[in-house]
């Protein structure tokens, strides 16, 4: 089964009523409410149950034991930690300016580039919480993030988040209708010194390229668009996870390309060690984080149309 192809979960009445229960009795009545919640949906999503099963046995596996066993407490527990970043999407969102203690490492490799009119194109994943790294991102470098998302398949969450923050998608262009104009307005943002951030760990929704790597001990299909992307626009190419530790959310940013150059021929095989190298850093993140990483469908699965045709 395809990501896209999953029903957004929670209706957009459940989540107003979640995010009230937060905003007037605290975090832990939310908690309280949102375990009964919890509990509906993981009876009800086996898709997502065993998506979550196979992803924590092979990271338990690949990590040589030193993260959970896909027991259903551990289950329950990747779910809730699923919730919590989304109220925390929803809280970074709606505040002028988040109230929560931030650890930038790597920031030192970005920080001259707008000075210098230089931008860069931000490979992340379906990791953490991007949207708190968009709101901190004018804080640390004066530079607002240009967040490439498939906004169809979750539009009822991005409602919300609109409402929270009307100009929530300002910054956000949907690449479900990705066009000539929209790929010259990239251009212009990093010509003049902004950033754009793009998924590297899901598949794209109308069959484009991809390639296979190995993840977690096993193949698994990685988009070919970030750097296609990067080799498009010449410019340098990070990859960024924002997680929560405790109190602290903690920003890694890592350099993976001063530039790409793409052959005509061959140019999946010439993507390869990007995304190889990508995909190491995200193992790394989740043995520090196992239950951040928020894939709830066949992440390995060969490709949503050889699945079908069977």
């Amino acid at each position: 089964m395809h990501w896209a192809k999953m029903q957004e979960a929670g209706g957009l009445t459940g989540m107003r009523i979640l995010l009230f229960v937060y905003r007037v009795f605290g975090r832990w009545p939310f908690r309280f409410l949102l375990f009964f919640v919890l509990l509906w949906f993981y009876a009800r999503r086996r898709v997502a149950r065993e998506a979550s099963r196979d992803y924590l046995q092979r990271l338990h596996g690949f990590s040589g034991g030193a993260t959970p066993l896909p027991t259903r407490r551990n289950l329950f527990r990747h779910f809730l930690a699923y919730s919590e970043i989304l109220l925390d999407k929803l809280l970074a969102v709606g505040a002028s300016d988040p109230a929560i203690s931030c650890r930038i490492d790597g920031a030192e490799c970005v920080r001259s580039l707008p000075e210098q009119k230089r931008g860069a194109v931000f490979v992340t994943a379906h990791f953490g919480n991007i949207e708190l790294c968009r709101k901190l991102s004018g804080r640390y470098t004066g530079t607002r993030l240009t967040v490439l998302a498939h906004g169809k398949s979750t539009a009822r969450f991005n409602q919300l988040l609109k409402e929270l923050g009307p100009n929530y998608d300002a910054d956000l262009i949907q690449v479900d209708d990705m066009g000539v104009g929209t790929a010259i307005a990239l251009a212009q943002r990093i010509a003049a010194g902004g950033f754009v951030v793009i998924a590297g760990d899901r598949v794209p929704m109308k069959g484009a390229a991809t390639v296979r790597i190995p993840f977690l001990g096993r193949d698994a299909g990685f988009p070919v668009s970030p750097y296609i992307l990067a080799a498009t626009l010449q410019c340098p190419l990070f990859a960024v996870f924002g997680t929560r530790r405790h109190e602290e959310f903690v920003i890694d940013l890592r350099l993976l390309a001063e530039s790409i150059v793409l052959p005509r021929r061959g140019r999946e095989a010439a993507i390869i060690p990007y995304a190889t190298a990508f995909s190491r850093l995200l193992e790394e993140e989740c043995v520090k984080t196992p239950f951040q990483w928020s894939n709830f469908y066949p992440f390995w699965a060969p490709s949503a149309s050889a699945e079908e045709s069977h």
